[in-house]
């Protein structure tokens, strides 16, 4: 009798894996834990995995790595992969992957939907309302309401969401324009829009940004202090791809002063953003200066019933055609040699 394979999932907050086990029927045993220290696991569940589906709140440090005996392949249940440690990973001889095809759709109405909110001025006309449905009865003198037909909107990052994105943008009649150094060129001829060449010409040249680049040491807090200084001003700052991208204290200032003049966030640094870095707290209070001028939501842009299923079900058979064919998908650790382990 052949017994299944192991597979270690260390951070789901579900205890019933239902989904993945209709994928994998009785060829995989999922080891599930609720948890995001990896010392809270034990040991003896990391020597043994055959596999690991990882979600976003553990990290898979090179002390993790050190301890997986006989891990094959470690399978990240969702895009962002910054918190497997890649280069252990290598060295172990351990691909890892990701599910880069859930959610684009969601992600990309999400961000449109950001926009349209701080745009048209819905948070600030629902608040007047509440208050008080007369005098709150008015359209005038409202934060950041505007035309976008004919604004320019700067894509950094052009991949399977920001292509997403950019459609919805254009359908509105904005430009679009990206930068994307890892795009061969002549890519911007087949999406018919303007490709520029640097950072700093997207920044100065866009009223509204939005980013869909992965998290790395060379994207961390790619939008900083200078970069928000060198974008129009009262141009808007969109984030729905990783919470490390952009300095979030740098965004309070920048809306602050005035010079941006929105912000929407899906994604923090640090989530839940415990203790409240400035720019929430001063959201959370509802203070005067920033009403209608910033959107935050949980890092929920990729979420509906059916995109999360898909993540579900396509994680569970990323497993399955690597631990029973061989067949590698979505490897987002070049460089990995399985003879290392």
């Amino acid at each position: 009798m052949t017994h299944p394979l192991k597979v270690l999932v260390p951070d789901v907050h579900l205890r019933d894996l239902d989904i993945e086990r209709g994928v994998s029927g009785d060829r995989l045993d999922y080891l599930v834990f609720d948890e995001t220290d990896p010392a809270t696991i034990p040991d003896e569940a990391w020597r043994s995995c055959d596999a690991i589906l990882v979600w976003h709140r553990m990290r898979i440090t090179p002390e993790v790595v050190a301890k997986l005996d006989k891990c094959r392949v470690i399978v990240r249940v969702g895009v962002g992969f910054d918190n497997v440690d890649g280069a252990a990973c290598r060295a172990r001889g351990i691909p890892v992957c990701n599910v880069p095809n859930y959610g684009t759709s969601e992600v990309a109405d999400h961000a449109l939907a950001m926009l349209l909110h701080l745009v048209r001025g819905l948070g600030s006309y629902e608040a007047r309302l509440r208050a008080d449905l007369v005098a709150g009865f008015l359209a005038e003198d409202v934060p950041v309401v505007r035309r976008i037909r004919g604004a320019t909107f700067g894509a950094i990052g052009m991949g399977r969401i920001g292509t997403a994105i950019m459609r919805r943008a254009a359908a509105f009649d904005m430009k679009v324009i990206y930068v994307d150094p890892y795009l061969p060129e002549g890519h911007e001829l087949g999406l018919g829009i303007e490709r520029v060449k640097t950072l700093p010409e997207l920044l100065s040249r866009s009223d509204v940004v939005s980013l869909h680049v992965p998290l790395s040491e060379q994207t961390r807090n790619i939008i900083g202090k200078p970069e928000l200084a060198s974008m129009k001003p009262g141009g808007i700052l969109l984030n729905i791809a990783r919470g490390g991208l952009v300095d979030v204290d740098a965004v309070h200032d920048a809306l602050k002063s005035g010079h941006l003049a929105a912000a929407g966030l899906d994604v923090l640094p640090k989530e839940p953003p415990m203790p409240p870095p400035p720019l929430i707290a001063a959201w959370q209070a509802e203070e005067a200066w920033l009403a209608g001028r910033l959107v935050l939501t949980p890092h929920a842009a990729f979420y509906s019933e059916a995109g999360y299923r898909d993540m579900r079900v396509f994680s569970a058979e990323i497993l399955l055609d690597f631990l029973f064919e061989g067949r590698l998908r979505n490897n987002v650790n070049p460089g990995w040699d399985a003879k290392a382990s």
